[in-house]
Order: structure tokens, then C-alpha cells, then sequence
């Protein structure tokens, strides 16, 4: 199986400097995107997560939710940003459902038991028959119950690194707002390739994420966490690109390289 993960990055598809605004014409376009490349080869598999954006970090970063979940409080907010995510996956899940994709989400908060911010417990034999049946399995961004803080949150990525080794993809796709620039804050030059030897050389111009709500990391750590996924898996490749642009998610699906190639 021809297996890649693509992650749409809750900057992409949200407003970050609002509260619960989705973007839902550039949703709806690259729904429309991974259906033009899924019906050029049909063969190929893919898991599609996002991120939460300005639905779940907003009470994620109120709440401090990702650190631990242990007061009445706390607690009520671990179901707020349960609620945004849920919310904003619906329509990340109606417009693939209009694009004719066959799309199912999987959500973590009513699967999964996280050890101190990390998963420990997914059964994911659901995830491999849907991809074995051509169906098209979503995962966000999510609360978890944990059993070291009593709740936290996991991102994509966090999805992404328990899956990889597990699934095998031959590409990690990540598409954001923003490239990975070689030169930010002048922002005028992508990086073409990022590998662990060369990783030292760029990492003053990763900079972070444009959005102060952002609980999880920027780009930075963005891309610390898509080189270690392919370092764990010989012959995987990452890209981490702009998915502003129209046709950019389509290209890469179809294994073009529209931003940052991310090597072992």
C-alpha cells in the first residue's frame, strides 16, 4: 500500500487570530484537492489529520489543557476544547463528504489513554480496515484522558509519531500557512532541504508560529517532529509546505515537492 499522512495545520484552515473562525472556502478547496488526487491514483492511501487552529487553542491555552487536567475547572474545560475540536472537524468532515471523499473521522478523546502527554493505549485496527476498504481515515488535533496528568492534549503530530512506525507511510506531508523559510523574519527564501546534519544550520530561521494561541509548538518544533518521524522510518520522506496556494496540496499527494523536503 502506497500509504501518506497529510496534516492541514489549524493556521491553514482556521483563523488563528480569532475565535472559532473556520476558513471553510480554502476547507472546502482542498477537500476538493485530495479528491483531483485521489481520482488520478485511486491506488494510493492516505490518513488526513489537521490541527484545531483557533477552535481548540484558544481554551487549550486558557485552561493550560495540554500541561494536565486535574481540578472541577480544568476538567470543564477539557470538555470546551473537546467540544471546539469536535466542531471543527465537522466541517473539515462535511467538505470531504461533498467532495465525494470517503471520510471518517477518529477521534482520540474516546479512544485513546495517554502516559504524561504521550499515547500509550490506541487500538488502531480500525484505522488499518478503513485504509484496507479504501476509506479515507481523518484524525485531529484532541483531548485524551491521561493516566500520569489526568488529561492532556495531543496534536497531529503527536498522532502522526504513534501511527508512522506503525502504518509505514512513504511521506509525511505537512501544509500550513506558512513555509519553512531559510531567512525569517524576512521571509523571502524557502528551505529546500532539511536533514539532521543540516538542521543546526537553519534552526535561528525557523522561527516560530505566527499565531500566539498556538499550544503545541510552532515551526520549529514542527519540523524537529517530522525529521524525527522519518528518521524512524528508512526510506520515509517529510515535506512541510504553504497550502495557501491553490493546487499545492494536490501536487504534493501526487508526490511533487511544493516546499521543504525533510530527509533522514
Amino acid at each position: 500500500m502506497n500509504l501518506q499522512f497529510l496534516k492541514l495545520g489549524g493556521s491553514l484552515i482556521t483563523d488563528k487570530g480569532g475565535t472559532s473562525v473556520a476558513r471553510r472556502a480554502v476547507i472546502e478547496r482542498l477537500a476538493g484537492e485530495i479528491a483531483s488526487a485521489r481520482e488520478l491514483k485511486p491506488s494510493d492511501a492516505l490518513v488526513l489529520g489537521h490541527g484545531s487552529g483557533s477552535f481548540g487553542h484558544a481554551p487549550a491555552r486558557q485552561y493550560n489543557t495540554r500541561q494536565g487536567v486535574q481540578e472541577e475547572e480544568q476538567w470543564a474545560g477539557f470538555a470546551e476544547v473537546w467540544y471546539q475540536a469536535s466542531a471543527l472537524n465537522r466541517i473539515v468532515i462535511e467538505a470531504l463528504h461533498a467532495a465525494g471523499l470517503p471520510a471518517l473521522a477518529f477521534p482520540l478523546s474516546g479512544a485513546v489513554v495517554a502516559h504524561d502527554g504521550q499515547i500509550a493505549e490506541w487500538d488502531i485496527r480500525p484505522i488499518e480496515l478503513a485504509l484496507e476498504h479504501g476509506l479515507l481515515p481523518v484524525v485531529y488535533g484532541d483531548v485524551a484522558f491521561d493516566n500520569v496528568r489526568g488529561g492532556t492534549i495531543l496534536s497531529t503530530e503527536d498522532i502522526f509519531d504513534f501511527l508512522a512506525p506503525r502504518l509505514r507511510p512513504v511521506r509525511i506531508l505537512q501544509a500550513g500557512l506558512d513555509p519553512v523559510w531559510a531567512d525569517y523574519p524576512a521571509n523571502t527564501r524557502v528551505a529546500a532541504r532539511i536533514t539532521p546534519a543540516t538542521l543546526k544550520n537553519v534552526e535561528a530561521a525557523l522561527g516560530g508560529s505566527a499565531a500566539a494561541a498556538d499550544v503545541t509548538g510552532g515551526m520549529a518544533a514542527k519540523v524537529r517532529q517530522t525529521l524525527a518521524q522519518v528518521q524512524a522510518l528508512p526510506g520515509c520522506e517529510g515535506l512541510i509546505f504553504s497550502g495557501t496556494e491553490a493546487g499545492a496540496v494536490r501536487a504534493a499527494l501526487l508526490g511533487e515537492n511544493p516546499g521543504t523536503c525533510l530527509s533522514a
